[in-house]
């Protein structure tokens, strides 16, 4: 059964030229298609993970930066696999400070980019919530999409990039 949701998203991804355009149609439909509380689109920037953008109840962490080893969006990135989190006080990746403002209970947290990843995405609840394949589904097929739309953005950066013309024997 296909969502109209992520068939939205689909097209609309296939019309992106950079990376903002990416992060901005992040931002604009995954927390519709989580049906969460918040989501927030998170890049890594050398040893740090950079919140770049949010959709939420209430202001996260937009414009912040954390070490990858301080938060669960470095996590999923360095281990290159999803964070499916029903609560976060009982999980030892997160650093608990950090949540305890948030109003937080539930989260997921998903890797994007190929083969290293180099973005995450993240769908946050305020309550504690048990995590369905469908919601986790979704979330997964919104950030293979984001993938796929990182990876054909930095084919055409090094499409453009120019060569040093081949050396004649």
């Amino acid at each position: 059964m296909t969502d109209a949701r992520l068939d939205e998203a689909r097209a609309r991804l296939l019309t992106i030229s950079d990376m903002p355009g990416l992060v901005a149609a992040l931002r604009e439909t995954a927390r519709s298609i989580a049906e969460s509380d918040g989501i927030a689109v998170v890049l890594r920037d050398g040893d740090f993970c950079h919140y770049v953008a949010e959709d939420a109840i209430r202001p996260l962490w937009r414009g912040r930066r954390f070490r990858l080893e301080a938060c669960i969006s470095g996590w999923v990135m360095l281990n290159r696999q999803m964070a499916v989190i029903h609560d976060i006080e009982a999980d030892t990746r997160l650093p608990v400070a950090a949540y305890q403002s948030a109003s937080m209970r539930s989260l997921v947290m998903m890797p994007i980019g190929s083969p290293e990843p180099s973005a995450a995405l993240g769908a946050y609840w305020s309550a504690w919530v048990e995590l369905d394949d469908g919601t986790i589904g979704r979330l997964q097929a919104l950030a293979d999409m984001a993938t796929e739309t990182m990876v054909r953005l930095q084919a055409a950066d090094y499409a453009v990039v120019p060569r040093e013309p081949a050396l004649s024997a």
